[in-house]
């Protein structure tokens, strides 16, 4: 599965092996995964860094320029912005609608899928993150 960074840079989920992700399927036509945004944006700012990322993807055909201009309009600091304009990572992933989220270990595998909004910064979110974090590192 490939897609691009902010800066079109080409990526794959091995570019990410040897820490865990947070992988949100998005798309900023969708109201459900516009308003769970901000959390994700939380989540990475409390529990992101060398070992854990949250990876917000989008499939807007439009580009990242849509992304930018979302990310600029609702305040988002803490999200790195990647696109996947084929949408191809939605059937590869067999991502039936967005947002879903999968969460994803050191190794690269899914162990973790929700389909639907969550609200990622709340108290038990938090804590279940930090423990599948803190499980996959030992």
């Amino acid at each position: 599965m490939a897609f691009e960074d902010e800066d079109g840079r080409p990526l794959t989920l091995a570019d990410f092996k040897g820490k865990a992700i947070l992988l949100n399927i998005w798309a900023t036509w969708c109201l459900p995964c516009r308003e769970e945004m901000p959390t994700l944006d939380s989540l990475q700012a409390q529990l992101g860094g060398e070992q854990f990322e949250v990876v917000a993807l989008s499939v807007d055909h439009a580009g990242i320029s849509v992304v930018e201009k979302f990310y600029r309009k609702t305040g988002i600091q803490h999200l790195r912005q990647y696109i996947d304009p084929s949408t191809l990572a939605t059937s590869t992933l067999g991502i039936e609608g967005v947002p879903t989220t999968l969460l994803i270990d050191h190794n690269g595998r899914e162990i973790g899928r929700l389909v639907g909004a969550a609200e990622w910064d709340s108290p038990a979110m938090m804590d279940l993150m930090t423990r599948a974090i803190d499980g996959i590192r030992n």
